[in-house]
């Protein structure tokens, strides 16, 4: 198969990229080139900006693609662009959507595809995934453009600490806080139910997806089958990093009073609890399975920055907010910003 990836460097797509080109597909990547240490040998680079979509059509015009992936479509422009550049030119669609999009709060806690409605009220980038599978399942039955829809949940590997509250460009802030003992702020009362999904993992059932012609029309999600608590998360978290957190819980409606940018990813995801029936996608890629437990993966990644000590950096800035959130939660007076 020819495979083109939109990408195909970031925290998901780099584990799906090497496992690809591991099972013999050949791969090309069409990115800007800013992240070449994640390209695995044996993929094939094509330099260029789907953003400018004239340049784009320009740099694939010679090429022919069994299937086309975008990992970086986030709007329903995006998701046309890559319609009117790809309609007629490959077998296969995928796009990388979220199970953010799944309605918050749920119906009921376990999800499924077929049952659970797609409706985020909290989070503005999820309602733009929800519009950018409308759009695509639209055209599908108009025109019979062929798409498969993913929805990663939390999906975390080498170059990521994942939690529900930490620093996104300076990750090991949460791990250096733990280790000099500062209070970790936990939403609620950490016993809401979460998933975490190592992306070896996840590349293990999305590449059983390309090429499949059964996909086409559908939509997937694919998760680990291990739920866990979010104080369970933390305390792994802590467990890898060589120390027992000290966790101080903080209830969601208190952080997005003190920040309202939280409230997205908290009542929009990660304060509901997220537990994946992964039954749809195990039909149909039947090796799929999730081996790689929390405990063993985060502790994979704690050991990945401690040999990139260069990525060991620390956010000063948010240090400082968490310490002023748990000093106003600590007083009981009004948020003080």
């Amino acid at each position: 198969m020819n495979v083109l990836f939109i990408g195909g460097t970031g925290l998901i797509s780099q584990a799906v990229s090497k496992l690809a080109v591991q099972k013999g597909i050949n791969l090309y990547l069409f990115n800007r080139g800013n992240r070449d240490g994640f390209v695995p040998e044996g993929a094939k680079i094509i330099t260029g900006d789907i953003r400018d979509p004239k340049s784009a059509a320009a740099a694939l015009e010679d090429y022919q693609f069994d299937v086309v992936v975008d990992w970086i479509a986030f709007t329903p422009e995006h998701v046309q662009t890559d319609i009117d550049l790809f309609r007629g030119r490959t077998k296969q669609y995928i796009f990388i959507s979220s199970a953010s999009a799944y309605q918050k709060p749920l119906q009921h806690y376990i999800i499924t595809e077929h049952a659970t409605p797609l409706e985020n009220p909290y989070w503005q980038y999820s309602r733009d995934k929800i519009a950018c599978e409308q759009l695509l399942l639209k055209e599908h039955a108009a025109t019979g453009f062929p798409v498969t829809i993913v929805r990663p949940s939390f999906t975390y590997g080498d170059t990521m600490i994942p939690a529900s509250l930490n620093s996104w460009p300076h990750p090991y802030s949460l791990v250096a806080r733990m280790r000099k003992g500062k209070p970790i702020i936990v939403h609620g009362d950490g016993t809401s139910l979460w998933t975490m999904t190592h992306n070896s993992d996840f590349a293990k059932g999305f590449v059983g997806l390309l090429g499949e012609q059964k996909a086409i029309g559908e939509a997937y999600h694919i998760t680990s089958d291990e739920v866990l608590s979010w104080n369970q998360i933390y305390e792994a978290i802590g467990a890898a990093a060589g120390v027992k957190p000290n966790l101080i819980h903080i209830s969601s409606d208190f952080l997005i009073t003190y920040d309202p940018d939280l409230e997205g990813g908290l009542l929009g995801d990660k304060a509901v609890s997220a537990v994946f029936d992964n039954s749809k996608i195990k039909k149909l890629v039947p090796d799929f399975a999730a081996t790689v437990p929390f405990a063993e993966g985060i502790k994979r990644t704690v050991e990945w920055f401690e040999a990139h000590p260069e990525k060991c950096s620390e956010d000063e800035a948010w240090n400082e907010q968490m310490d002023r959130i748990i000093a106003a939660h600590s007083s009981g007076m009004n948020v003080d910003r």
